[in-house]
């Protein structure tokens, strides 16, 4: 398998924000104060709700939100009644697409407590992804507050059952109402949030994916390794492509050579070797840069796996697969977590994998490590309430 410019995976900048300390949540969510509202769904509707688990579809009661113009900077902190919003026609996101998103979990723990998974990561990705979008930045520990806010606003919402969790979606969207091609004077931000299962279904099952030579998700000095809408928009019609092959999910290769593995639509990949190596491509600009991927690093090298970043040539890959030199492939991301890839499939080839256990290994270590039933001896989860 060709892997040019391999390298042992550094301590990016993203992970070194995500190990800054943090204040406590209860501290931290008096900067974003809960407006005076009745507006909560009945016992019952939450309990359907809790009880019939979906991905993305149904919301918690309340969101968080704050405000920036240009001429005040950053106010209007608050947690106020999910409800919609009200924009002008000319909103600028709405004709130049200036938005940027995260995705983020809270975790039930057995004793009743609610956590969450290395929110500085977070935080710091998407400042990252303002900078590139040309928005204001949040500050790290407002981002933290706001989703600590909402959390224990909503706190029933957040759900039980194995595998479980609530999902937060913070995001960021140019509200000026101008027609004009210049960064926005205004911006709003959100956090809302949805009680969600496993992103692929119950169990851990191995999905088909796509390889589109037709399509690429995003191209040097574009904004591959930001975390905004475009660049999922610009992926659909290959999503739809892999739909049409049988496949759940597309994988997309670079758009100079048209030869390297570089991430699906949604996910980071990784690749196991017969030797027991672990191999993810390199971070080249124009992929995003997961917390879970940034997490599995860390955790396999702590346990003494070698593991190394590379370009990874589609072709090499294939051959190694067919020759048993590559046993396991995995992708990995916030919703699906990690999940084995049974098979990867183009115009003119298709090769199948099974589900193995180095899979399954990080998969239950890094759930365990999520949901309070191993230890986390990272420091990445942070209590919420």
């Amino acid at each position: 398998m060709s892997a040019n410019h391999a390298a042992t995976p550094e301590v990016s900048a993203l992970a070194q924000a995500a190990a800054q300390p943090l204040a406590p949540a209860a501290e931290l969510a008096k900067r974003f104060p809960l407006s005076a509202s009745d507006h909560r769904a009945s016992d019952t509707q939450r309990q359907q709700a809790l009880d019939e688990l979906r991905f993305g579809t149904v919301f918690s009661d309340h969101m968080a939100h704050a405000h920036w113009s240009y001429e005040a900077g950053w106010s209007q902190r608050e947690v106020v009644p999910f409800a919609p919003l009200t924009l002008s026609p000319a909103a600028a996101v709405f004709h130049y697409g200036q938005e940027v998103f995260e995705g983020i979990k809270a975790y039930r723990h057995e004793d009743g407590s609610i956590w969450t998974f290395r929110p500085g990561y977070n935080a710091a990705r998407l400042a990252a992804s303002c900078r590139r979008l040309c928005l204001p930045e949040l500050e790290h520990e407002d981002f933290v507050a706001s989703i600590a806010s909402l959390v224990r606003a909503d706190n029933q919402w957040v759900p039980s059952k194995p595998g479980s969790s609530l999902y937060l979606r913070p995001f960021m969207i140019a509200s000026e109402a101008f027609l004009g091609v210049r960064s926005s004077h205004e911006a709003d931000y959100y956090v809302i949030a949805s009680p969600v299962g496993p992103y692929f279904g119950d169990k851990v099952q191995a999905v088909d994916i796509w390889v589109t030579t037709s399509y690429h998700r995003a191209g040097v000095g574009g904004t591959g390794a930001a975390k905004c809408g475009g660049n999922y928009a610009a992926s659909l019609i290959a999503q739809e492509e892999a739909y049409a092959n049988g496949c759940k999910q597309v994988c997309f290769l670079d758009d100079v050579t048209a030869s390297h593995i570089e991430e699906l639509g949604g996910m980071n990949v990784f690749v196991v070797r017969a030797d027991g190596s672990v191999v993810t491509p390199r971070l080249s600009g124009t992929i995003l840069e997961g917390c879970t991927r940034s997490a599995i690093i860390e955790l396999l090298k702590s346990e003494g796996t070698s593991v190394s970043e590379a370009d990874l040539t589609l072709s090499a890959l294939l051959d190694d697969v067919r020759s048993g030199k590559v046993t396991e492939i995995f992708a990995c991301g916030t919703a699906a977590v990690v999940t084995p890839i049974g098979a990867l499939k183009g115009k003119d080839f298709e090769v199948r994998l099974e589900a193995g256990p180095v899979t399954s290994h990080i998969h239950q270590r890094l759930t365990g490590i999520q949901f309070g039933k191993v230890e986390d001896e990272f420091g990445w989860m942070y209590r919420l309430a």
